[in-house]
């Protein structure tokens, strides 16, 4: 996968890998149809990109969920359940709220569809489909403009004929459908319910943007692939009818991309900081890439297995703005790139990329390369205007426009670390994105972060991970089997059968990826809790021995909550299995170490504000060699980021090119 393209809230990233060779790029994007800042990004690449395979991460499923512009949809759900939606669970995210407010479902009540058909919990039939009901239904969908059906009968899971019966009619007479025993057949009816209906949301708009996207690529490309949200790819058709799965694709393939130059660099125990134009995603990477099933979008739940990621409403757009207290607030607002910041020339909003420019942290003439130049004098009047509302200077202001976003960003990084038991201060910052290396130093310094490692190209990173991803394919089925007291080879056969059909619809999918027994790989899962709890654990069962299959649990349960019940009986609750086909990883080019003088990289003093005002040395990014040395206070200015070092810091350059940051 030699091309990773990367559509962001403010810029489209490229990476082109031609043998050790990386080539990087970046248009403005275009949130009207992100398709032209792709198209445009391959043109201005050239012949060099013609021909070559791709891997995309898109936020259309995103933008359409977030933004609830997803298809026109309906839901066909058994008879006395079409309120499963609105119902929900009886959970208080703000638990003090006294007027809490839900989103709206994404299907309304005059679109949620009743049958005659009834399941039970063991998957017997106690009343057969009714498919004579199913032509009001389809005349009323009609006569609504649907355009997308999910269905998700009750208990199918366990006996999905029904499901496949109601599917063929509705496809047949033109409609799109996600049954949901193809999108998530496991229990708990609200969270099924909704993973299905997101896909139905959002999968038409999915397959018209590809669609327009094959269209225009040329004749002569590689196969295009999208990014999922669980750290993998897939080709271009499976994303189309899977959209749920690529919710995170940018904010994945970046957590993708940390863990590999991490790992380049030695540092296997990382935390992804990814501080782009509209947000900032953090993960925590424990020497691997960690998966969850209980993730929201928008507010939706979708359970569907995605990497672990928090994000929060601070990036380099984001707009500082007073309350109606007069305090200063940052974000979750943002300037995108229509109109984008105000020394962009167009805004009239201070964003945080105003802020840190008034500061001297970005350098006018040398933002993208000199290709646009940043109207300081603009950022300035208007910060100053913020400032006088606030009784302080412009540059009082812009610095407290910076600590306001930073607190923000310090929390997300508190939730996946200090609020989990885990002490961040033994991991490493991998800071990426367009922002995120001018903020890394002092989020470190407030969190006890000994470490930052900022990448070769940190502000194309999640473009590089895309082409650090394996194809991905992730399968699920709920079993509800009671694991005996003396477990025996017959209970492990049990399971193993249980997930020979999951692997024999995995390897008719992987065949249509290009991948064989000899090139793929398979990976099996349990969730098991105690009998009698509400929640799961997630426990490998690759290889596993008869004597290991609840003492795995037990040690699970007591690393995650602190106790274990060895005398319980355990509950297997879903099996889940997991496909790998292997992609090479690109090469980036190695250089032995050098002088420790960085001089010949220097391009002079700028006065910047760390605190206060002080003069720093600017380093251009390309002239640094392996083994140099940088002091702080200084600024290093590359195309496509800039990385700050405050005073008290010290720098070194790796044999990959990465930055290398401690506290002196």
């Amino acid at each position: 996968m030699p091309l990773g393209v990367d559509i962001g809230g403010t810029f489209t990233d490229f990476v082109l890998v031609s043998g050790s060779r990386l080539t990087i790029h970046k248009v403005p994007s275009t949130p009207a149809d992100h398709a032209e800042a792709f198209l445009a990004g391959l043109r201005e690449l050239g012949d060099a990109a013609q021909g070559e395979a791709i891997v995309h991460g898109t936020t259309v499923a995103t933008n359409a969920l977030l933004e609830r512009r997803g298809a026109r949809t309906a839901l066909v759900t058994t008879r006395g359940f079409r309120d499963v939606l609105a119902i929900g669970r009886q959970t208080r995210p703000a638990l003090y709220a006294l007027e809490p407010r839900r989103p709206a479902p994404l299907v309304p009540r005059e679109l949620r569809f009743e049958v005659d058909e009834r399941v039970d919990h063991q998957g017997r039939v106690l009343q057969p489909l009714d498919t004579a009901s199913l032509g009001g239904i389809l005349q009323a969908l009609r006569q609504q403009g649907v355009e997308s059906v999910a269905v998700c009968l009750l208990f199918s899971f366990l006996h999905p004929e029904h499901e496949r019966q109601v599917a063929e009619v509705l496809r047949a007479a033109g409609f799109s459908v996600s049954p949901s025993y193809l999108v998530l057949p496991e229990f708990r009816e609200y969270e099924r319910t909704s993973a299905t209906v997101v896909n139905a949301y959002v999968s038409p708009i999915m397959e018209r943007y590809l669609d327009h996207l094959e269209q225009q690529l040329p004749a002569q490309g590689g196969p295009l692939r999208v990014m999922q949200s669980n750290g993998g790819i897939i080709t271009a058709g499976a994303a189309k009818a899977a959209a749920a799965r690529t919710v995170l694709s940018g904010p994945a393939a970046g957590v993708v991309g940390a863990a590999y130059v991490g790992g380049l660099a030695g540092f296997m125990d990382i935390i992804s900081f990814d501080m782009g134009g509209t947000s900032t995603d953090v993960a925590l990477v424990p020497g691997r890439l960690r998966e969850t099933t209980e993730a929201e979008v928008g507010g939706v739940p979708i359970r569907l297995p995605m990497l672990d990621i928090h994000t929060v409403g601070a990036g380099g757009g984001s707009i500082a703005r007073l309350d109606a207290g007069g305090a200063l607030r940052v974000g979750p607002q943002s300037a995108g790139a229509e109109p984008g910041p105000v020394c962009y020339g167009r805004g009239d909003q201070v964003t945080v990329t105003d802020a840190h420019l008034a500061l001297g942290r970005l350098h006018p003439q040398q933002f993208l390369a000199g290709q646009m130049p940043l109207d300081e004098a603009r950022a300035r009047s208007f910060l100053s205007a913020l400032g006088q509302q606030m009784g302080l200077s412009a540059e009082e202001a812009a610095w407290g426009v910076l600590r306001v976003a930073n607190t923000s960003m310090e929390k997300a990084i508190r939730v996946i670390t200090v609020e989990r038991g885990v002490d961040p201060r033994h991991f490493t910052l991998v800071a990426f994105g367009g922002a995120g290396p001018l903020h890394a130093c002092e989020l470190s310094e407030g969190l006890g972060i000994p470490r930052v490692l900022v990448p070769r190209y940190p502000g194309v990173l999640s473009s590089l991970g895309m082409l650090a991803a394996d194809v991905m394919k992730d399968y699920s089925q709920t079993v509800m089997w009671t694991v005996p007291s003396a477990v025996d080879e017959g209970f492990v056969r049990q399971i193993a059968m249980g997930f020979r059909s999951l692997a024999a619809r995995g390897w008719e999918e992987m065949t249509a990826e290009s991948f064989d027994r000899q090139t793929a790989q398979v990976l099996t899962a349990l969730d098991m809790r105690y009998l009698g709890q509400s929640y799961e654990l997630v426990v490998p069962f690759d290889a596993i021995s008869t004597a290991d299959l609840t003492g795995r649990f037990h040690a699970a349960h007591r690393e995650r909550f602190g106790y274990s019940m060895p005398g319980e009986p355990i509950e297997i609750v879903n099996l889940r299995l997991k496909m790998l086909g292997r992609v090479p990883r690109p090469v980036l080019p190695r250089e032995e170490p050098g002088p420790e003088d960085a001089a010949p990289a220097m391009m002079g003093q700028r006065a910047v504000w760390f605190r206060g005002k002080t003069q720093a040395t600017v380093y251009d990014r390309k002239r640094l060699r392996a083994g140099n040395l940088l002091a702080g206070p200084a600024i290093v200015v590359q195309m496509d980021a800039t990385t700050a070092l405050p005073p008290g810091w010290r720098g070194r350059v790796d044999t990959v090119g990465n930055l290398i940051l401690e506290r002196a």
